[in-house]
């Protein structure tokens, strides 16, 4: 008991060294040094001045292209061609997609150009579009998904 008592007391004395050592040093006002004083500038009168009539050296730089602005199909096409020589592989589009591929590749070359995969979406897009407006609803766009199959069990 006398060691939890002598604790105690210790710890009411170092709480009260604390808050007289803090309220000291509030009470003392802090002199911050002026800041030094801006660099001098410098006159442009020392830097040369080309002339109007002087030659430029080298041609004049090329202006930019203009950007392309790709299409949603060639973008989804450019997902899948993974070395962007316009034709995606049979490994590029992944081996899980094997049935889909073979159904797009409509040459039997084992390479899809951008006109199969258009030809193939363009028919997908117009059976789906079942009112023929050129736009699809909601549920016109759900008839796009793949059909689920059930999982096989492999007990």
């Amino acid at each position: 008991m006398k060691r939890f008592i002598a604790g105690a007391s210790g710890m009411l004395l170092i709480m009260a060294a604390g808050l007289f050592f803090w309220i000291g040093a509030q009470s003392q006002e802090v002199v911050l040094p002026d800041a030094p004083p801006p660099p001098e500038q410098t006159d442009p009168e020392g830097l040369p001045v080309a002339d109007d009539a002087e030659t430029a050296i080298g041609p004049a730089p090329p202006t930019p292209p203009k950007a392309y602005q790709s299409s949603r199909e060639e973008k989804r096409f450019n997902r899948y061609d993974r070395d962007r020589d316009e034709l995606i592989t049979r490994l590029e589009l992944m081996s899980s997609r094997t049935k889909a591929f073979k159904k797009l590749d409509k040459d039997g070359n084992n390479l899809l150009t951008f006109e199969e995969w258009a030809a193939a979406t363009s028919k997908k897009f117009a059976s789906a579009d079942k009112d023929r407006n050129g736009q699809l609803t909601r549920t016109e766009f759900r008839t796009t998904r793949p059909k689920r199959t059930a999982p096989r069990c492999k007990c």
